[in-house]
């Protein structure tokens, strides 16, 4: 794909969405890390479910260690793996309180040093917490870049460096929630939406799921 039509692509999806936001409902840096960890092989609809019966009890790091791992597991036992992310948060908080003065780090060295924070967590709370251009690329991104011909790539880690180097600069900041909504909405895993796709025309995926009308 060259350059132009990487541009027009995001052109469309900016247009279509000038102020994309995460799914996640959070109000802090710390809430947001915490809501990631628990995103986890989990719906954003389940977690703000949880987050929002949490986050008025316990909403900074310390407030969670007050709470126990017992206490935090009763708020977050509707989610899958609750009990390893539970305990995940738990050390991460009390890395937080004794070795961040209870604030979350914006750097990622620092993030993936979280227990429980691996390189696309970081990359979310960098790039929506803290307005750092950062690709957090998950099943959603990894699937769109790839079938599009935006940045192909055969792993998670090919992918997210060929996003940062081809994005042009001024999307770059807003690329990563673009692509997540759009693989979540339209470029579907099993039938993707291409009728309703609006850089159709620009995809240069060759099983495009179109009907008779516009194919």
């Amino acid at each position: 794909m060259n350059k132009d039509k990487r541009t027009e692509i995001f052109e469309r999806l900016r247009d279509a969405n000038p102020n994309p936001q995460t799914e996640l409902q959070y109000n802090s840096a710390f809430e947001l890390l915490v809501a990631v960890i628990l995103s986890a092989q989990a719906t954003d609809i389940g977690v703000n479910k949880a987050t929002a019966k949490l986050f008025p009890v316990a909403n900074t790091p310390q407030a969670i260690l007050d709470l126990g791992e017992d206490g935090l597991k009763d708020y977050v036992k509707t989610i899958g793996l609750y009990n390893s992310k539970a305990a995940n948060i738990m050390k991460t908080c009390r890395a937080l309180v004794d070795e961040h003065d209870g604030e979350v780090p914006d750097t990622r060295e620092e993030l993936v040093a979280l227990p429980g924070v691996g390189r696309k967590t970081a990359n979310v709370v960098l790039n929506t917490a803290f307005g750092k251009p950062a690709m957090a690329v998950d099943t959603h991104i990894f699937r769109v870049s790839n079938r599009t011909g935006i940045a192909p790539g055969k792993t998670v880690r090919a992918v997210e460096d060929r996003l940062m180097r081809l994005v042009p600069k001024a999307f770059l900041l807003d690329a990563h929630h673009w692509l997540i909504l759009h693989g979540r909405y339209v470029c579907k895993a099993r039938k993707p939406l291409c009728d309703d796709c609006r850089i159709v025309d620009l995809c240069e995926y060759r099983h495009k799921n179109l009907s008779e009308q516009t194919s």
